[in-house]
């Protein structure tokens, strides 16, 4: 985690300003005389405004900070006024979960307001509000929000300094109708789990079950097949188990003392942001931990609670495996095949927008198509994760699954250096390209039309352009062998 790449520093950096904006909401929230409860509740929706907030633009991600409001309040009003309801509470909570994961089929707004939406119901269950504290959770909303986005847009806008080809939107889900929609499925998946771990939950616990619910919503964040969620349950489950450990260590002896909590929150804030897009596990220990600091400065934790968190977080990992066993499942073979398929596509795309521009055009764009190639490469990863994962038995698979990602990853880098050819303004068109780009074109159409026949490279060619080109032709040829078994089938997964 330590070692992964960070492009430009752009993870340290976002993590430290996530700090800072989390720090000034919860200052602003105390200053205009807040009570504790409000200013958690604002330091969580600056956190979450920073966190989930992903639009592709500048313009897009203020349009969205601004909607939260729009899908918290509501939220915030409808929880607080069911809370001596058990029974409509509890289908309140269920409608916002089905709701919030179904808001993800428009997109990277359509996500960050399901889970602003969720995360509000889910707040006041953690605070135990009632409606005579609306006013005030509003005022800590609005506060944190405003403060939050004066960070990210005014004083520390990073999204502006990043490349244009740096800032590719995420790739689209795959596609679908129905329930074969994936945000339909997952919606149906998620909320099924929930009403499971609802009930498990307060089996356990009367006061601490939603712990069981969120345990749900974030394992369905960010996953498409069955092997992915299984995956992100068992390192939710581990990252839970070692920072209960850490809280048991650090929090409560702290016992709620303002300034070293506040610094330890601090640091917790960091590392949430610094570890979600490398290691889930890490960050799931940073959540746990700072839970454990929140717990203390209200005045409820003990080593019992960090005992029954683990507890939870348990019940709604196993609610999360069995839905997606059971109810409407996706296959990770499935998932893989769609994902492998669009990026070798975008392979092809790249190529051809890189010989466009070394013929001339000015219109070619090879950096913007390898930017949404990274994108894509990201999600293939995601995608195998569970092959690859060191508790998965079948070591056939795993190796395959470790060649095709070499294989891709080798791609990647020829057309990073093929686009930094194409963007030297005093490299000419050689008429080489034109055959070598057809030849990478029908070496893609045969990996994804399921042809077991792709002619292997001549020797490289010195000039640098034709170079990247063989290099993709030779990683593209190989692919035939870890993409398909003996019998021309795709590569499986669970």
């Amino acid at each position: 985690m330590f070692v992964a790449p960070d492009p430009g520093l752009l993870r340290l950096r976002n993590s430290i300003r996530a700090v800072i904006g989390v720090a000034l909401a919860v200052t602003v929230s105390e200053l205009c005389g807040l009570p504790l409860t409000a200013s958690v509740t604002g330091g969580l929706a600056a956190l979450l405004a920073l966190f989930t907030v992903t639009d592709a633009t500048v313009r897009d991600q203020r349009i969205t900070t601004v909607l939260l409001p729009a899908a918290g309040f509501p939220v915030l009003a409808l929880a607080t006024a069911l809370h001596g309801s058990t029974p409509a509470r509890d289908a309140a909570f269920l409608a916002v979960t089905f709701c919030g994961v179904y808001a993800r089929r428009w997109g990277p707004r359509g996500h960050a307001l399901g889970i602003f939406a969720f995360m509000s119901f889910f707040s006041t269950q953690f605070l135990h509000a009632v409606p005579a504290q609306l006013p005030d959770l509003y005022a800590a909303v609005g506060l944190a929000l405003l403060a939050a986005g004066t960070v990210r847009f005014v004083l520390w806008p990073i999204e502006r300094r990043i490349p244009p080809a740096a800032a590719a939107p995420a790739p689209s889900p795959l596609p679908g109708t129905g329930l074969a929609r994936p945000t339909t499925r997952q919606a149906v998946q998620a909320t099924a789990a929930c009403t499971l771990a609802l009930f498990v939950g307060q089996v356990l616990s009367a006061d601490r079950w939603y712990w069981a619910v969120g345990t749900v919503w974030w394992i369905f964040v960010n996953t498409a097949s069955r092997g992915e969620t299984l995956v992100r349950g068992f390192r939710r489950l581990l990252g839970t188990l070692i920072g209960a450990a850490v809280g048991v260590l650090v929090a409560i002896p702290l016992n709620g003392a303002p300034a070293p909590t506040a610094g330890l929150v601090a640091v917790c804030v960091f590392g949430i942001f610094y570890t979600a897009a490398v290691s889930y596990s890490w960050m799931t220990l940073a959540v746990t931990v700072m839970a454990g600091l929140l717990y203390g400065l209200l005045g409820v934790l003990d080593p019992g609670l960090l005992v029954l968190r683990l507890a939870e977080t348990g019940v709604g990992a196993g609610c999360a495996a069995l839905a997606v066993v059971l109810v409407l499942p996706v296959t990770t073979h499935a998932t893989n095949d769609a994902w492998i398929q669009r990026a070798l596509r975008c392979v092809h795309a790249c190529t051809a927008e890189a010989a466009a521009r070394l013929a001339g055009s000015a219109t070619a764009d090879p950096a913007l198509r390898a930017a949404e190639l990274e994108q894509l490469l990201g999600r293939v990863r995601l995608s195998v994760a569970p092959l690859v994962h060191p508790l998965n038995p079948m070591r056939t698979r795993k190796r395959r699954a470790r060649r095709v990602l070499a294989l891709l990853d080798d791609c990647a880098r020829d057309i990073r250096g093929l686009v930094a050819v194409a963007a030297d303004p005093e490299a000419s068109h050689d008429a080489r390209l034109a055959a070598a780009c057809w030849r990478v074109e029908a070496a893609v159409e045969a990996l994804t039309r399921g042809s077991e026949h792709i002619t292997a490279p001549a020797e490289p060619p010195a000039e640098p352009a034709l170079a990247h080109l063989h290099g993709l032709e030779r990683a593209l040829s190989e692919l035939a062998e870890p993409l398909r078994t003996p019998s021309g089938s795709p590569l499986v997964g669970t």
